[in-house]
Order: C-alpha cells, then structure tokens, then sequence
C-alpha cells in the first residue's frame, strides 16, 4: 500500500520538536515522534546533503542546514528551541556545551523545554567520554552474555537492544513523559537516556528470574534462549526455518500432537535433563517437510508457531497486508508507524526531505530579514 503523506494526524499533533541530526537512535527516536503526528525539524550541518529515499528513519520531518560554528547559526538554533516543547541530541557529553547550546542555555530560553539527551554510557560515569557502539553497550548491561546458543559465543542481536531499544524508544518515552510534565507543572527539564541504561532495564525480567533461581547464567540453557525445546527455531526439509514458542503446556501438548510425537509429557516440560533428547526430536520431526506445508498444519493453531520470514518475503505475508503492516514510499517498503490508536491515528508524514532552510524557518515565525541576515552572515 502507499503511505497517507499528510501533515500529521496522531497523538503527539501540535507537539514541536528540534532535532540535532545524528547516528543512530536519535534518529530514530525522531521518526518515532514524528509519526506520531509531532513537528519535528530536524538541524542539519552545513553543507548538508538530501537524504535517499532508503534512509527510513529520516522519513517524515523537514531539515534546515546551520553552520553551528557561528554564533549567528547558534543563536537561530535557540530561537527555534524558544519555540519547541522538546529537544533531541546524541552527541558525546560536552559537545552542545561548546556549541552555546547546553541545557542551562536552552531552559533558560524555554524554560518549559524537555532536554533530550541520548548517549551510549550515559551523562556520567567513568566511560561517559568514551566512543563505543551498541554491542558495547548492551554488553555492559548483561544482555549480551545472554543472548547465544549453548557453548557458542555470544551473539549481537542486530543493534534491536542497545540503538533501538535501549535508546530510542526509551528517549521517545522519556520525551513524551517530560512534556507531560511540563504541560502539568510549567517546567521542563533534561531526560539522560542512555543504551547501557536502557539495556538493562529491557532485562528487568531476566535479572528477576536469575535472582529467583530461575535463569542460569549459562548461555542457551534457559526457557528463552534456545535451551527449551519448546522456544527455538528448527530447519525444515528446504532449508528454511520455523520458530516454536508453545510455552503452556496446553500449547506445548497442541504442538505435539500435531508433530506426532507421543511419548513427551507436556506437563513435564520444565524437566531440563530431557532438553537436548526432546529438542532432537522435534528437530527431526520438522526436518521431514518443508516450511510451506509446516505453514500448512500449524500457522493459525494454538501450537504457538511461525515461518522465520526474511525481509522479503515479511511485507508480502498475508497477516502483514492484511493489518497494513509495510507500507510503500518513494519505492521503499517499510514498517508503518507502531503502535495504533482508534482515534488519532498515526500516520508517515512525509518521506526522508533534505535541507528546506527558508521555507522551515518561516514556518516557525523568522521574518524575511532574519533569514536574509543568517543567509548573509554564510550561518544557513
């Protein structure tokens, strides 16, 4: 389907946010707020350069391009906070500093402002100066280690935990909690979302469990990291695969059934001795056919199972286009906007748009002879 490309209907309407462009979860965070249906302005480096169409997370915001060496540009940057309830930025600690555009300096200027600040380590701490990237940080926070299979090493699941959800998720929620608070008590304040921080919170369940004796600290040997039986991917006869996840044991016995496997008591299933026996015979049942016909006896049962979908073949399955899931701009095929709401609904904004520095100037209240002053000065 093609997306709706309008000026922005959800939740968040009315809410406008300056962007500092970045790598990333700020990124990210933003495309998240804008869908959402907030005005989201995205600051650019001069010179910039017009983003591809493929570069989603740019999509549905506008840019202006300044020259944050200039004091001119700067002081553009903070009119245009004057006017924003929120603020994104994912530089390391300092770097806004010595722009002129630190927290202190912003709130003074709108002091009702929400200070988003994104960083892998976090504001403080001994390696909040450090470089380091999503595998670093979710390591630190104890999600790596757990993420593997038994003897083998640990695996980097894409960057989903520490830039995505670690950091931009928890920034949007972070955002969205501050200017509610702001629109409660008149004051806004700076939200330190960092991935290390965000990481670990995301592992709050498993921290619980392995407090409880429930989790060992053995990779690939617990109820959701490939040591179950019944919560792993297997190969079928063409090469493809499938993931069960029949937790229950009344889903569990569904999926046994069907697989034709008798001699399992699904009430046993936490019965660890008998893991790696039992998931040697679920795999050689599910080697006999194919992914096609597995879809065939077991997708839509209480087996609790799925095909393992490449990003190909994902936006075509017949679930996903019937909840509209993928949507198509500029010949790009993408996720729409998550989650749903029956009465504002969220909605793309716009595809990845390059530098419109008069035009969004204008539209947050600069005059003629403002833009023409930064425009002489070299600052736009």
């Amino acid at each position: 389907m093609k997306a709706n490309t309008s000026n922005g209907m959800g939740p968040l309407k009315g809410i406008r946010i300056v962007e500092f462009a970045g790598l990333g979860p700020v990124p990210f965070a933003a495309m998240l707020l804008s869908d959402m249906g907030a005005e989201v302005i995205r600051i650019d480096r001069k010179p910039s350069r017009s983003p591809r169409a493929s570069e989603v997370h740019l999509r549905g915001r506008r840019a202006v391009a300044l020259d944050l060496k200039k004091p001119e540009a700067t002081e553009a940057a903070l009119t245009l906070i004057e006017k924003a309830n929120a603020v994104l930025e994912g530089f390391r600690p300092g770097v806004m500093e010595r722009l002129g555009l630190a927290p202190d300096v912003c709130l003074a200027r709108n002091p009702r402002l929400v200070y988003g600040r994104m960083t892998g380590w976090g504001q403080t701490g001994p390696l909040a100066h450090a470089a380091g990237h999503d595998v670093n940080y979710i390591a630190l926070a104890g999600a790596l280690h757990a993420i593997g299979t038994r003897d083998g090493k640990p695996i980097p699941p894409l960057n989903l935990v520490g830039d995505y959800g670690g950091g931009a998720l928890y920034l949007a929620f972070g955002i969205v909690c501050g200017i509610l608070e702001a629109q409660r008590s008149g004051k806004g304040q700076v939200v330190d979302a960092a991935m290390v921080d965000g990481a670990a919170s995301l592992m709050s369940a498993f921290y619980g469990m392995y407090a409880a004796g429930f989790w060992q600290d053995a990779r690939g040997t617990n109820l959701l990291d490939t040591g179950a039986p019944f919560y792993d991917t297997y190969e079928t006869r063409d090469g493809k695969w499938v993931a069960l996840g029949p937790l229950e044991a009344e889903f569990y016995q569904t999926l046994l059934g069907k697989l034709g496997i008798e001699d399992v008591d699904a009430d046993a299933r936490f019965d660890r001795a008998r893991w790696p026996e039992v998931k040697e015979k679920i795999a050689r049942v599910i080697r006999t056919r194919t992914r096609d016909e597995w879809d065939r006896l077991l997708l839509g049962t209480d087996a609790c199972y799925a095909p393992v979908l490449s990003l190909f073949e994902a936006p075509r399955h017949p679930h996903n286009v019937a909840r509209n899931l993928f949507v198509e701009i500029d010949g790009v095929t993408q996720p729409a906007p998550a989650p749903r709401f029956s009465a504002t609904p969220a909605e793309i904004q716009g595809p990845p748009r390059g530098a419109e520095t008069e035009a969004v100037l204008k539209g947050w209240g600069f005059s003629q002879a403002e833009i023409d002053r930064l425009s002489t000065a070299d600052a736009i």
